[in-house]
């Protein structure tokens, strides 16, 4: 009864929790506190994203920006790697743009987007700031400002079609891609950033010379100050450096670096130094500056200004044509239709990738081998050859082709190779079905089954017809006559089709027809005729060899 009562109070503390956060969050709403909205939701069990169409209407078509050119700028990278705590920073300095001092005090708290330090992840999907901020450009024209973040990418429960997608999207809909990084521009970034745009490049409808607009590098930690300064300049210099294509370099290397230069309008870098230990290793840190180390505080009061400063601001355009916040929305739900049907094609992991490619190379070498050994059986100039010999020397080559198969060294492990080994098992006997046909063809009563089936037909019909003209049957007579002038004529058409090549669907048609004829009667016919004259009473047997008057003379 106790431990009953104990779970008792345990489920109704748990739902009067339940219950006032619930209410608390109807509370915000009614009051309009802005906080993080989530647009697109991760499915973690199916690998799956659903867009929230009724909080991206909220958030788009206010009465106040629906109609309004929209600047998006939306962080991205891996996980665990700051990009929340940077847009709070942001979103402080949206809320105090006349504020030379928009960075804040000494002991105020970090809030908005939700962060925390650790190793687990914290962002799941794509979250953006309920308040789109208006801005007053310089030229006087009014944008509207939306903050976007994305759930961190390569943990432990996204695969890299969910990395990919994310990545892609927010690519897509931002003017602003902010790719975050930590210390240094790898090669390994570099590559997954090719098929994060190749991949949202597919889903859009038409590919421009360049269809997305702004990058900007962001290097976290970076500890190299005395090569390339902290800031944009020193970001820019490293940048050049790092994305320069050099004709001594691997082709690889070349390609990427051409297909991201290909896919921005605008690509810069800024360097920003660590914040401290206090913030790496304090896992009370709350965002207070008087805990950062003012190198990071410096570098950011230059950063933020670069991305959202009213003469900075880049807005938002697609086929050239800048769009309104209304305008997105649209855009959102047409590509997330895109990334959730079957239409594009699943990234793949490297390992996968590269495993998938080496067992398809060991699939056309030993492929390869078989065609060369089969043509040189019964290939164009070989003579004809029986079907048993041919499908003999065929399991031989079978056989020895997937041993080549089994004897490359292949990655991916043994589960992986063996579907690869039996689409290479299943394309041999495709192959062999072709050979067989081919030497078919080269059997000259196989060729003339045809003309000979059509002209058993018509004798066997003429002979039908006297014999029932004679006796009398004029109507089964005629029917005979009818089916022998049918038979005639398929064999003019037929041998129309052989000499000029053209109506091959009759010409197949009418082969098609005569096969099933002579395999149905004909065959079964001769069959039965067959085993009822044995063949050896069709033989004269040799007569006696009669003695010479000579011999006898010779006797006598």
């Amino acid at each position: 009864m106790a431990a009953a009562e104990s779970r008792l109070k345990q489920r109704s503390h748990k739902n009067s929790i339940f219950t006032e956060d619930t209410s608390q969050m109807r509370q915000e709403e009614e009051v309009g506190v802005a906080r993080p909205v989530q647009i697109v939701v991760a499915d973690e069990e199916e690998h799956s994203f659903s867009l929230q169409e009724a909080a991206l209407e909220r958030l788009l078509l206010q009465e106040e920006v629906r109609d309004l050119h929209v600047v998006v700028v939306s962080v991205a990278g891996a996980f665990r790697k700051g990009k929340s705590f940077l847009l709070d920073f942001m979103l402080r300095y949206m809320y105090s743009q006349s504020s030379c001092l928009w960075i804040g005090g000494e002991d105020e708290p970090l809030t908005g987007f939700t962060w925390r330090g650790g190793c687990e992840r914290e962002t799941t999907g794509i979250l953006a700031w309920s308040e789109v901020f208006v801005v007053e450009k310089p030229d006087g024209c009014k944008v509207a400002v939306l903050l976007i973040d994305t759930q961190g990418a390569f943990d432990s429960q996204s695969t890299i079609k969910d990395c990919a997608t994310l990545f892609a999207l927010s690519t897509m809909t931002s003017s602003v891609q902010v790719y975050n990084l930590s210390q240094n521009v790898q090669e390994d970034d570099l590559q997954h950033l090719q098929l994060f745009t190749e991949y949202g490049r597919l889903a859009m409808e038409e590919v421009y010379e360049k269809p997305f607009q702004t990058l900007m590098f962001l290097i976290r930690d970076w500890s190299y100050p005395y090569e390339h300064p902290y800031g944009l300049e020193g970001g820019q210099s490293f940048l050049e450096k790092r994305l320069q294509v050099k004709q001594n370099q691997h082709e690889e290397l070349q390609n990427v670096r051409k297909h991201i230069h290909s896919c921005f309008s605008k690509i810069s870098c800024f360097l920003l130094p660590h914040p401290g230990l206090k913030v790496a290793t304090n896992p009370h840190f709350d965002g207070r500056l008087r805990d950062i180390d003012e190198d990071f505080q410096k570098e950011l009061v230059n950063l933020v200004p670069t991305l959202l400063s009213p003469e900075n601001l880049v807005e938002k355009e697609i086929r050239g044509v800048k769009i309104t916040c209304k305008d997105l929305l649209h855009y959102f739900k047409a590509y997330m239709k895109i990334y959730q049907g079957e239409e594009l094609p699943h990234p793949k992991s490297m390992l996968q990738a590269t495993a998938e490619a080496n067992n398809l190379a060991a699939v056309a070498g030993a492929k390869d081998l078989y065609n060369k050994s089969m043509e040189q059986i019964c290939g164009g100039d070989r003579p004809y050859i029986s079907p048993a010999e041919l499908e003999r020397r065929h399991s031989e080559l079978r056989l020895a082709s997937v041993r080549h198969f089994r004897s490359v060294k292949k990655m991916g492990g043994e589960d992986f190779c063996r579907r690869y080994q039996e689409q290479l098992e299943v394309e041999l006997d495709e192959a062999f079905a072709n050979f067989s046909k081919h030497n078919d063809g080269k059997n000259i009563f196989y060729a003339a089954r045809t003309p000979a089936t059509l002209f058993a037909v018509m004798f066997v019909m003429y002979v039908a017809s006297l014999v029932t003209g004679f006796v009398g049957i004029s109507s089964v007579a005629t029917l005979c006559n009818l089916v022998m002038g049918v038979a005639l004529t398929a064999l003019c058409v037929w041998a129309y089709t052989k000499y000029s090549g053209e109506f091959r669907e009759v010409g197949g048609v009418i082969d098609q027809v005569a096969e099933t004829l002579w395999e149905q009667i004909f065959s079964k016919l001769f069959e039965v005729a067959r085993s009822r004259v044995p063949l050896g009473s069709l033989i004269l047997a040799p007569r006696p060899r009669l003695a010479s008057n000579n011999n006898v003379k010779k006797k006598n």
